[in-house]
């Protein structure tokens, strides 16, 4: 995987007396000079062509991005989030400024639509969205017509259990409430997965906006899993899964999964509870004030080529359930397959509602 890189700001300054200097020396070059200034000039412009991506962590492969930047003679930037809030609170810092691409999940493609954040998608360019399958365009309803966005990846988080430690446990988001794992599991400080994984056991919708369910769902969390858990963790809870610090966390499969090598794969139960819970279509999405948005439509066209995603799912062990097409380039057995995505639900934006979430993960979210 790529790390996070940052992008510095290159400064010329350019004097005055060299400038004339130059220009003396120009006027006097032969028709050869020119000829060798023009390729110099040639070879800086095809390398100052950069595309700059945000995109989740553990969400990349590497060998994509370096066909990409060969077949478009570019260079690819990549910055990491690992939650949606992150990456809005930054872009509506101003610190996203400069970025080409990013991959929201379905709930802040519909916020950051509606706050003109986004620049529209030319379809034209992307003749490869023709392989996105109507079963996600169909729950995508945030953006069915791909005006604004288009899908990248449809999944969900679950729990991975280190079966050499733990030996009896349920298969339910109740896990986190069993005292004896008490100190060794952690969950992910992500507002929507939580909540909506205590909502989901609940028995009740993970977008739902009713008081008495959602005070329902803070104690739960607050009372009888919060008290097992180390920390709330959205990046290094996969790390610590692979230390042995945790035995049990919630998170996404690709995540634990890159961080074990393959021969520690088996002592892994990796399920997603069938109490259901949140699910997510991240998408790829044009920030508005872009800069190189002819080149962001030539990457999202290319990811969707059948056998180019047929890398991306291979590489995190995905099922195909954007893109149908790729399956029969696929060499590798998914982690989970769509059929276990049955009793989830995509998260909807919350609208003006989303300040009662935040109010409530305020009391959830710090462990003492």
């Amino acid at each position: 995987m790529r790390k996070p890189t940052n992008r510095s700001v290159h400064t010329v300054i350019c004097l005055s007396a060299l400038v004339l200097s130059l220009s003396a020396l120009l006027i006097g070059c032969s028709k050869g000079g020119d000829a060798d200034t023009s390729a110099t000039q040639k070879s800086q412009k095809a390398s100052d062509r950069k595309l700059y991506i945000y995109n989740w962590s553990y969400y990349t492969p590497d060998e994509v991005i370096a066909q990409f930047e060969k077949e478009y003679d570019c260079d690819v930037v990549l910055d990491y989030f690992a939650s949606n809030e992150e990456m809005f609170a930054k872009l509506m810092a101003g610190g996203g400024q400069g970025y080409d691409i990013i991959f929201p999940s379905g709930d802040y493609v519909s916020i950051m639509k509606t706050l003109g954040m986004l620049e529209p998608i030319d379809l034209e360019k992307i003749t490869n969205a023709s392989n996105i399958s109507d079963l996600v365009l169909s729950k995508a309803t945030y953006d069915p017509d791909m005006k604004y966005s288009v899908p990248y990846f449809m999944g969900a988080a679950g729990i991975a259990v280190n079966k050499s430690m733990v030996k009896d446990y349920s298969h339910d988001w109740n896990i986190f409430g069993d005292t004896r794992l008490a100190g060794r599991m952690c969950m992910m400080d992500d507002m929507r997965e939580v909540i909506g994984d205590a909502l989901a056991y609940l028995g009740y919708s993970v977008n739902t906006v009713d008081p008495q369910q959602l005070e329902e769902a803070r104690r739960l969390i607050n009372d009888r899993w919060k008290p097992n858990l180390v920390k709330f963790d959205a990046e290094g809870f996969a790390k610590s899964f692979a230390s042995g610090e945790f035995w049990v966390v919630q998170g996404y499969a690709e995540a634990v999964f890159e961080e074990l090598s393959e021969d520690k794969w088996s002592n892994v139960d990796f399920f997603l509870p069938q109490d259901g819970g949140p699910m997510y279509i991240d998408s790829m999405c044009i920030p508005k004030g872009a800069k190189h948005i002819d080149l962001a439509h030539e990457f999202i066209n290319f990811i969707h080529r059948p056998e180019i995603y047929a890398q991306f799912l291979d590489r995190f062990h995905f099922p195909a359930s954007v893109n149908p097409a790729a399956e029969q380039f696929t060499t590798t057995k998914p982690f989970y397959t769509v059929e276990m995505l049955t009793n989830y639900e995509l998260k909807e934006d919350l609208g003006p509602n989303l300040e009662t979430y935040n109010k409530i993960w305020e009391t959830i979210r710090y462990i003492g």
